[in-house]
């Protein structure tokens, strides 16, 4: 039926659960980690990818906000709303590279207002139960994430009060963490559709924050004295520690039960991946541990390859879905 075509599409966009967020932060992670190992069109190629998925995910938060407000706010309770602040400063921290400090800025300003994290934050912690699944770990990923970001841009500017900032939320973040430890399933590690990997992703991302913030300080700044840098380098480095013993143990747990069938959760094993790799070669640099860039960049390639399987996945799950929404 002509001019019919688009309501397909339409309905199947609709469909798309809070979860697909995640794409745009393994996207977005891929390309920090390629900027940092000096991959830089490839890492561009990535930011546009992560960019337009973000803004299409954006698209339809506020759709849901202004057309579907029973269904938005049933959704902002979940775990998984709080990936799209998660996305925004992860997609902002890879701008910040890119010398344009303005936008960065801005996805900033939009994570912690006009997504409403303190907001998003406080509805899902409330909601938290016993016997959650991986994503009971986003409260922490999202908060570390403006951590990352704010500290990114405290060095990008020399701001010495967003790196203070920048600090608190990190401390928070590691709160979160803990009490989100207490509330994860770890039957999760072996039956899990992906997002158990977030345990382990929830670690690294905050060892890149602690390092983003280690690398803040410099003369212009004077941020922290030699017991705070202490205290922040060892935190740092058992974060990162930590993180790679999580990742041994979610491998093994995928070689011995494999789950290779799509699910859109399998983006919350790629962003891990690749934060863990970002993570160490994010260490290495603050720390000037050279030896950890070497398998730091194993790790991004390995984080490719999966991004690149999950990837087809997805875009045989969509066709398959919008043919079978077209026939309805």
């Amino acid at each position: 039926m002509p001019g019919s075509s688009p309501l397909p599409l339409r309905a199947w966009w609709a469909r798309r659960p809070p979860a697909a967020g995640a794409a745009v932060m393994a996207t977005g992670i891929v390309s920090v980690g390629l900027h940092l190992t000096g991959y830089e069109t490839l890492s561009r190629i990535a930011l546009v990818l992560a960019a337009a998925a973000w803004l299409g995910l954006a698209a339809d938060f506020v759709v849901r906000l202004l057309r579907d407000r029973d269904r938005w706010t049933a959704e902002a309770g979940t775990p998984a709303a709080l990936m799209s602040v998660a996305a925004t400063a992860v997609l902002g921290t890879r701008v910040a590279t890119q010398d344009r400090p303005a936008l960065a800025t801005a996805l900033l300003a939009l994570a912690l207002a006009a997504v409403l994290w303190a907001g998003l934050l406080g509805r899902v912690v409330r909601r938290w139960q016993r016997s959650m699944p991986g994503a009971v770990f986003l409260g922490c990923v999202a908060t570390q994430g403006l951590a990352v970001l704010g500290a990114t841009l405290a060095a990008e500017e020399a701001t010495g009060w967003l790196a203070r900032a920048a600090m608190v939320v990190f401390w928070l973040g590691l709160l979160l963490y803990v009490l989100a430890l207490v509330r994860f399933d770890p039957r999760q590690i072996v039956e899990g559709a992906g997002d158990q990997w977030v345990a382990g992703g929830a670690l690294a991302i905050s060892a890149l924050a602690g390092s983003r913030l280690l690398a803040a300080d410099g003369p212009g700044l004077y941020l922290w004295n030699e017991d705070d840098r202490g205290v922040l380098r060892t935190v740092t480095v058992t974060l990162l520690v930590l993180d790679l013993c999580w990742y041994v143990v979610l491998l093994a747990a995928e070689i011995v039960r494999p789950r290779p069938r799509y699910d859109v959760r399998r983006w919350a094993t790629v962003f891990p991946m690749g934060m863990t790799a970002a993570a160490m070669l994010s260490v290495a640099a603050a720390l000037g541990v050279e030896w950890l860039k070497g398998p730091g960049e194993v790790l991004l390639w390995v984080a490719v390859a999966v991004w690149l399987a999950v990837a087809v996945g997805a875009v045989r799950s969509a066709w398959r879905d919008f043919r079978s929404t077209a026939r309805r």
